[in-house]
């Protein structure tokens, strides 16, 4: 039989133990969490939008969106996957939750800001029309008895419908502006109209073709913007953070003179 003291004795002995496995398990939940890896933001982007966006020979996704979004990563401690979605439903990858940003050219609008949140601009936009070089065609107005490729869903779709009309026959939409403007090479439309960074790079890029471009003043202008889901406060902040440090830090310019000459 135990004397009294030696049942204290005993009983401390317990206490330091179950105390020391305690402070053990707290300590390996401690470095557990320490040690989880920063999880990567899913950026959606549609890859045939040169030079905002287009996969190169090895298939990587490049472009002029793709080093900002990663120069604003890098400003901001973020890690960011790109993943190629098709236009035509990338709004609703978002909604869902599959991305958790949008980079891909997309102009601000007011029917957009509705259901996602928008960074401040980071592009300044046109729509511009691409035409054969003997064609006749001097101002938009002109375009409206011919046949006129757009990509679906774009703010150059929309001008287009306000032009020819929503229901218009004469409109051949499509599901990229590359493609598009591989019709007009074919014949198969007499005009594109398209936002002017793509249609520029396009023609340049293709003489072969021998394309020109025609503006109008009643384009609108139209800005840029990255999208986030409505209400993520949090992300929004973060980007508009680094987006304004790389525009004042010069790595915004570099990027612009890389991927447009430095025109501006």
């Amino acid at each position: 039989m135990q004397t009294a003291q030696s049942k204290r004795s005993t009983l401390k002995l317990a206490a330091l133990v179950l105390a020391g496995f305690a402070i053990a398990g707290l300590a390996a939940c401690g470095k557990k969490e320490e040690a989880a890896p920063a999880k990567a933001l899913v950026v959606g982007t549609d890859a045939a939008y040169a030079p905002f966006e287009s996969q190169d020979a090895q298939g990587n996704i490049v472009g002029f969106d793709i080093d900002v979004v990663k120069a604003i990563a890098a400003n901001q401690g973020l890690e960011v996957k790109f993943v190629n979605t098709p236009w035509e439903g990338i709004f609703n990858t978002l909604a869902q939750g599959d991305r958790d940003l949008l980079v891909s050219a997309i102009t601000i609008t007011a029917e957009r800001k509705q259901t996602m949140d928008f960074s401040n601009p980071y592009f300044d936009a046109k729509q511009l029309i691409a035409v054969a070089e003997k064609s006749t065609v001097t101002k938009f107005a002109d375009i409206k008895t011919l046949k006129v490729g757009v990509q679906t869903g774009t703010t150059g779709d929309d001008v287009v419908q306000g032009l020819l009309g929503k229901d218009s026959a004469n409109i051949k939409r499509f599901e990229s502006t590359p493609l598009a403007l591989k019709e007009l090479e074919a014949g198969g439309v007499q005009a594109v109209v398209a936002d002017n960074g793509v249609v520029e790079n396009y023609v340049n890029n293709n003489a072969n073709f021998k394309f020109k471009t025609v503006s109008d003043d009643s384009f609108t202008p139209e800005q840029y913007g990255i999208a986030v889901r409505k209400g993520n406060t949090e992300l929004l902040e973060k980007i508009n953070k680094g987006l304004a440090a790389i525009k004042a830090d010069g790595t915004y310019a570099k990027i612009h003179a890389q991927w447009f000459g430095g025109k501006k």
